[in-house]
């Protein structure tokens, strides 16, 4: 059985094949793909088959999934580019004969009003409307994603945001990327639509004290409007697009769009998520250590 993971030189692409490596996969049946050669070569050196591919170039992708009995798409990080390159990814997987593919998604994909959801939506289509036998994982959202708002704390003993009291059920990486391997490693979930989270959904003034507790020192949440959001951040340097990006999606978290706590994830991966403390204590440090 030969299993290709996309995105392998990124975060959550290097950890599912770190993860599958753990579940007993023999390094010569993954095939490790991502788009530097450099970035892949650690994995050739355990034994881990590599390929050099280019969403946006189709052939690469040929070669990448010739004789792959699974492979993981990990959704592309071309925002406004993904939907025509996860295309590709899609027929060149059929063409290759690929028996499942695993895509990973966003919450509610095709039910909600989330920043990011659009092209994850289009693409669910895709594959609904391919050959393939399909496995959705909608990733909620990732507690790595708030490490860097550490630094800032610590300095400042603030957060500030337009979320409101609006939840996020996050995991960490690692746990979304074990669940990934799971289901790429066992049969039975072909079809499958899975909504991940973490067990337990924090509002922002548990991840201001959380985040206190980790630097030392009393960190509160201040929370702001829509409108005052955006003039802190744009006076703070950040371009158009990106604070629009951020309120929006303080926005989606203030609507609840992130909230929903399940036990799919810990069901799928058979151990309690990462709590919020300890995902951004090792995120931390692994930054540190970058």
């Amino acid at each position: 059985m030969t299993i290709v993971v996309t995105g392998a030189t990124g975060h959550l692409g290097r950890l599912t094949v770190d993860s599958l490596l753990a579940r007993g996969v023999a390094a010569s049946d993954i095939r490790a793909a991502g788009r530097s050669a450099d970035r892949l070569a650690p994995l050739a050196a355990l034994g881990v088959q590599t390929a050099v591919i280019d969403f946006e170039q189709p052939e690469t992708l040929a070669a990448a999934f010739s004789g792959a009995d699974a492979v993981l798409l990990v959704s592309g990080s071309d925002i406004g580019k993904r939907v025509a390159q996860h295309r590709n990814a899609i027929e060149a997987a059929e063409a290759a004969g690929v028996s499942r593919l695993v895509y990973t998604s966003a919450p509610k994909a095709t039910d909600t009003d989330l920043v990011l959801a659009p092209e994850h939506k289009a693409t669910e289509e895709l594959l609904a409307a391919s050959s393939l036998a399909v496995t959705i994982l909608r990733n909620n959202w990732y507690t790595e994603n708030y490490v860097g708002l550490i630094e800032q704390a610590e300095a400042t003993g603030e957060l500030v945001g337009s979320a409101g009291t609006g939840r996020v059920a996050s995991a960490s990486r690692k746990d979304y990327a074990e669940a990934a391997a799971v289901v790429l490693i066992e049969s039975g979930h072909e079809g499958a639509v899975y909504e991940l989270s973490g067990d337990t959904a924090w509002t922002f003034d548990e991840l201001a004290a959380t985040i206190g507790a980790l630097v030392g020192r009393e960190v509160v949440y201040r929370s702001v409007t829509a409108e005052e959001h955006a003039s802190i951040l744009s006076g703070a340097g950040l371009d158009e697009g990106t604070v629009g990006f951020v309120v929006a999606l303080d926005g989606n978290i203030r609507d609840g769009a992130l909230a929903d706590a399940t036990s799919t994830l810990s069901g799928l991966i058979g151990r309690p998520t990462t709590p919020l403390a300890q995902g951004l204590a090792e995120a931390r440090e692994a930054q540190a250590a970058a």
